[in-house]
């Protein structure tokens, strides 16, 4: 993948209704990938102390916010430390949104990007 990188804002290089910030914190799923949108990956964050800062840093700056369909693809599998996060790294961010552009399919894109240690696993074909 090519990247540019420049000092300056998403909020000065983007209209701002062409900007979609995600942040596992949203209410709003996101369903598919638009080529006009603007995609906004939260950034490394701390569940723990940090809960919604990014969803509030989107609002603060009047953003769209969606978030992964981690809910919609997949369930809590039993683990030992039932410990379940739906928070992830820029990297599984990035794998997840890359192979749902490749492949159009979300639970293909779930799998790719969320690790077994999240504690979810995809649903049964047949609950889907």
């Amino acid at each position: 993948f090519k990247m540019d990188t420049t000092p300056e804002s998403y909020l000065d290089l983007f209209p701002l209704d062409a900007i979609v910030y995600l942040t596992p914190d949203s209410e709003n799923v996101l369903e598919d990938i638009d080529p006009d949108k603007v995609y906004v990956l939260g950034g490394l964050v701390d569940e723990s102390i940090h809960k919604q800062l990014t969803l509030r840093r989107a609002q603060e700056q009047s953003l769209r916010t969606a978030r992964l369909p981690i809910r919609e693809y997949m369930v809590r599998a039993p683990n030992a430390r039932n410990y379940h996060s739906e928070t992830l790294a820029i990297n599984q961010v990035f794998d997840v949104l890359s192979t749902y552009y490749e492949t159009r399919s979300w639970p293909a894109a779930l799998r790719a990007g969320v690790s077994s240690g999240k504690g979810y696993v995809l649903r049964d074909p047949a609950e889907q």
